[in-house]
């Protein structure tokens, strides 16, 4: 019966991650469309697929046994952020933005080579590999999910969730908890732990837009001139952090 509920909560957290991977698709339309990436950030999109790529590796039955459902969603998962990556190389919009992007994709393709072969060649024991790889993973899943916490800091700071789209906020709360469930009934601390983490800022996410979401753009009055020009620059700032802030686990990190 844990089996089957642990099943349950993989398939739960395969649909929603999947969601959650192709919510940037929008923002690479535009790009596509413009030709151009304009002020975008390629970051996210590199550490996206660097926490793809080590979650899947993690999941094959050779590195970490009966956690075939993190290597599938995470290899469809690898695969829709090297697109993303390849959109940005192909229409970026300067050179060193293109330089930039295929520093970072260099980069990413380095660690998990060096990850990959030292847990094949240098590490025998299976309980030895399914630690090192587990680690990586963790820790990079960490990065992603907390990549929204300057989002956080705007809303709060600014009193406003223009920049913090709830069905992305709820999607996260929801992959997270569905693959810290995961984790918990499969007892590996690599899934729960990173997972418990991105369900606990989606939680936070939700709250801070019950909180906000009816806070802006009804004050009309007296300060309206000020509050007009004080928002237009705060607009213009945090569409810079929300576009450089990124989204994850990761992958929230697209909101336009």
């Amino acid at each position: 019966m844990e089996d089957v509920v642990k099943f349950i909560f993989g398939i739960s957290g395969n649909v929603i991650a999947l969601f959650l991977f192709l919510s940037p698709v929008p923002t690479f339309w535009r790009i596509i469309r413009r030709r151009s990436t304009e002020d975008f950030s390629g970051v996210p999109y590199n550490m996206t697929l660097l926490n793809c790529l080590l979650s899947a590796w993690y999941g094959l039955p050779f590195v970490s046994p009966n956690n075939i459902l993190v290597s599938t969603i995470n290899g469809a998962g690898a695969a829709i952020e090297a697109v993303y990556v390849v959109i940005f190389l192909v229409f970026a919009s300067t050179p060193r933005t293109r330089l930039r992007m295929l520093g970072l994709a260099s980069a990413v393709a380095a660690v998990f080579a060096a990850v990959a072969l030292v847990s094949m060649l240098a590490l025998h024991h299976g309980q030895g590999r399914k630690l090192m790889c587990g680690l990586a993973a963790t820790v990079c899943s960490i990065c992603m999910y907390a990549s929204p916490l300057s989002i956080m800091r705007l809303v709060v700071k600014t009193k406003s969730v223009e920049y913090m789209p709830f069905l992305l906020s709820l999607g996260v709360f929801l992959c997270g908890t569905s693959w810290f469930v995961y984790g918990l009934l499969g007892r590996d601390p690599f899934v729960a732990i990173p997972n418990g983490c991105g369900s606990f800022l989606g939680a936070v996410q939700l709250v801070l837009y019950a909180i906000y979401r009816n806070s802006g753009g009804t004050s009309a009055g007296k300060q309206q001139a000020g509050d007009d020009m004080e928002m237009a620059s705060d607009a213009k700032s945090s569409k810079k952090v929300a576009d450089d802030g990124g989204g994850g686990a990761g992958k929230e990190e697209l909101m336009v």
